[in-house]
Parts: structure tokens; C-alpha cells; sequence
């Protein structure tokens, strides 16, 4: 699951209007200096400002053409077109369609991660600090296009492999953790915290996976939700 899990914060790309006032300058008469800023740096800082927003620009267009219309039926014209550039433009960001979809999808993740980490907000305890955050992503399956994205096309599209590799790095290491945290302060008896977070990331993917599936997602988001929440509680230390 953009690291990190808990206290993750999602950097947007940024309209560079300082870069852009410098230009205005510069066209009114600034001669070879804005600000003192040099021509040949002024141009390589505009330069940076146009490849981000191209790039921010794909990514929008495949959030929406992959969230909506899936990974296969989005065709690298749609996805250019959408994004209103060319073709050329598109590969020259990403090689590849699934180098695209990969790119999405880590930004859907840290929105997730962000998402988790404001609702476990005011949790007084590493189980309900895990359960919040778990529930929070559970929420978003039920969101159409982050169902598609994350859950059907995911582990399809990048792989297995790859798939669980992107997943641990943006949560692995705040479970483990909030596991340890719990452990020193008596509230859980987790021997190999380590195994635990990639046992209940599976847990929590698969629970995803029967949300999608199912002819009834918020029920089944409910069931989910409600059997990692004992999960976590067989995780408790034994009362003294």
C-alpha cells in the first residue's frame, strides 16, 4: 500500500508561478537577468515546470480512463488524447502503458495512505490505530474507479511480484511499527511483527478482492472489516 502508512503526505505537482512571474518579467524587458536569475536557468527551470505538468496532466488521464474504463479497454490514444498531448509525449514520460498504470497507481495508494492516516486520528491504541486505517481502506474499495485501479487490474497488470512489492513499501514498515509500538506497551503479543504486517496486508488485499466480487460490496466491506478487527484482537497480550 506512498510511504507512509500512517503519516504519509501526498505531494502534488506544483503550478511553478514563480517560474512563470519570472518569465513575465523577463518579456516586459528584463534583458538577460530576471531577478537575477539567468536566461539559460530560467529556461531550464521552465523547461521543468512544462515536463511536470505533462506528466501530472498523464497521470490525471489515466486515474480517469484506467479507474473508469479499466487497464486493457485504455488505449495509449485515449490515454494521450485525454491528456491532451501526443503519443510521442506519452512514451517519452513512460515507456510503456503499464509503466503509466504503475505510476497511477502508487499516487492512488498514497491517497489511500493519506486517507488512513487522518482517520486514525485520536486512536488511543495500536489496535484501533491499525483498525481505522485498515477500515479507511476498505472504504475507498468500495469507490469504483480505486476498486479497478488497486484490486482488479492491479495484481493482473504489474504482477504478483511487483504488486506485493509496491504494496509493502508504502505500508509495511508503519505496521511494523505500530506492531512493536503495541508490544512495548503491553497491549499486544506479537512475536514476529514482521510476518504479522505482510500476513494482515494480505489479509486486508484479499478482503478488498471479496468486496469487488461481491453482489453486495457494503455488506461485505462490513464482514471484512469486522474479521480483521478479531484478527487484531487475537493478537492481544494475555490480561495479567
Amino acid at each position: 500500500m506512498a510511504r507512509g502508512f500512517f503519516a504519509g503526505r501526498l505531494a502534488w505537482p506544483r503550478t511553478g508561478r514563480l517560474a512563470m512571474a519570472a518569465g513575465d518579467v523577463a518579456r516586459a524587458g528584463g534583458g538577460g537577468y530576471t531577478w537575477g536569475v539567468p536566461d539559460a536557468d530560467r529556461r531550464t527551470s521552465l523547461r521543468a515546470e512544462q515536463v511536470a505538468q505533462t506528466r501530472a496532466a498523464l497521470l490525471a488521464a489515466g486515474r480517469l480512463l484506467f479507474g473508469r474504463d479499466g487497464f486493457a479497454a485504455a488505449s495509449v490514444e485515449d490515454l494521450a488524447r485525454e491528456a491532451r498531448v501526443t503519443t510521442g509525449a506519452l512514451y517519452h514520460h513512460f515507456a510503456t502503458k503499464t509503466m503509466l498504470f504503475e505510476a497511477v497507481f502508487e499516487q492512488a495508494h498514497a491517497e489511500l495512505m493519506a486517507a488512513s492516516a487522518q482517520a486514525a486520528e485520536g486512536a488511543t491504541s495500536g489496535t484501533e490505530i491499525l483498525a481505522r486505517g485498515f477500515e479507511k481502506f476498505l472504504d475507498a474499495v468500495l469507490q469504483p474507479d480505486l476498486q479497478q485501479i488497486i484490486i482488479i487490474d492491479a495484481p493482473a497488470v504489474l504482477g504478483l511480484a511487483r504488486f506485493t512489492e509496491l504494496d509493502e513499501r508504502h505500508a509495511f514498515a508503519d505496521i511494523v511499527a505500530i506492531l512493536k509500538l503495541a508490544v512495548s506497551a503491553g497491549e499486544l503479543r506479537v512475536d514476529d511483527p514482521e510476518t504479522v504486517a505482510r500476513l494482515l496486508l494480505g489479509a486486508l488485499t484479499r478482503g478488498g478482492m471479496l468486496i469487488a466480487n461481491s453482489a453486495d460490496p457494503r455488506q461485505a466491506r462490513d464482514a471484512v472489516a469486522a474479521a480483521i478487527r478479531a484478527l487484531l484482537a487475537g493478537l492481544a497480550a494475555p490480561a495479567a
